[in-house]
């Protein structure tokens, strides 16, 4: 598996265990980061998308799928700019942000690993 590849994965499983969270606990990890608690089934329905997600991360590394990973390069940095955008519009906990701040990092992770291998 190349580096890029195992940094996708890795990002995978990040997905699994956060969608997992909100799937089955949803409120354990939201007063973890501050946010309120809820009833609502949207926190659920995140899960789902994200374990969703997870997977087509975790096959794309598994099947070395490079167009994947730069997709995701050029994509997750976007997450930080819409947190930033509703936080500042009072619309979500300034928390979210941390999650944008992942992938960044993870984008950039990934980029980094894009660019020193070949092909």
């Amino acid at each position: 598996m190349s580096k890029a590849a195992k940094r996708v994965f890795v990002f995978g499983i990040y997905l699994v265990v956060t969608g997992q969270c909100f799937l089955v606990v949803p409120n354990t990890p939201l007063a973890l980061f501050g946010f309120p608690a809820t009833n609502e089934p949207w926190i659920r329905v995140v899960g789902l998308l994200l374990l969703i997600l997870a997977y087509y991360y975790i096959q794309a590394a598994r099947h070395e799928l490079r167009s994947f990973f730069l997709w995701t390069v050029h994509a997750r940095p976007w997450v930080l700019v819409c947190f930033i955008v509703f936080v500042a519009l009072g619309i979500a906990e300034p928390m979210l942000i941390a999650f944008g701040v992942v992938d960044l990092l993870a984008a950039i992770w990934t980029g980094l690993a894009l660019r020193g291998s070949k092909a």
